[in-house]
């Protein structure tokens, strides 16, 4: 979470609750379960990272006066490598889908290179299992959980067509950010 919540602040500084807003809407229905708390502790600890600075704001919109949150020279080097790393072998979908929100809405990176990034890492790791498979024959022991994974791979693939089409029609309308 705390590589989402410091993308979310490289446009501009947020308040922790309106950075919690914009995770859940960018969650829908699975956000409804976000606790406030754990944004605010995610931000605590990127402000003890030195990756984020806290003031207060100068003329509070309605009540007391919030802590508004921005990003550090650090703390935008680590939203780029972030934003560059690939997503490893077994990504969650949900992290992957707010790292493609974060990336719209910050303008860190472009989601439809993010997505065809990860199809590329699947696809190499799609061919190394098939040629395991391969190797190991139908009857192997392994043979089975190499076709789970083989399976699990061409799910995420057909995933990221979703995305794909997604995101070029929002391209397509000119919407750079928002939370779907």
């Amino acid at each position: 979470m705390q590589d989402v919540v410091l993308a979310l602040l490289v446009k501009e500084p947020s308040h922790g609750y309106e950075l919690r807003q914009r995770l859940a809407a960018a969650l829908g229905p699975l956000g409804e379960s976000l606790n406030a708390g754990q944004v605010y502790v995610t931000l605590t600890r990127l402000e003890k990272a030195g990756l984020v600075v806290a003031e207060r704001e100068d003329v509070p919109v309605r009540g007391p006066r919030r802590k508004v949150y921005a990003l550090t020279a650090a703390g935008q080097e680590r939203v780029a490598a972030w934003m560059a790393e690939g997503a490893g072998p077994r990504p969650d979908v949900t992290e992957f889908h707010l790292k493609l929100v974060a990336a719209a809405e910050s303008g860190a990176a472009d989601p439809l290179a993010l997505v065809d990034a990860r199809r590329r890492e699947l696809m190499r790791t799609l061919a190394e299992t098939q040629r395991a498979a391969l190797d190991h024959g139908a009857h192997a022991r392994a043979g089975l959980l190499l076709e789970g994974i083989s399976l699990r791979l061409q799910a995420d693939l057909r995933w990221l067509e979703a995305c794909e089409r997604t995101w070029s029609g929002r391209a397509r309308r000119g919407e750079g950010g928002g939370a779907g």
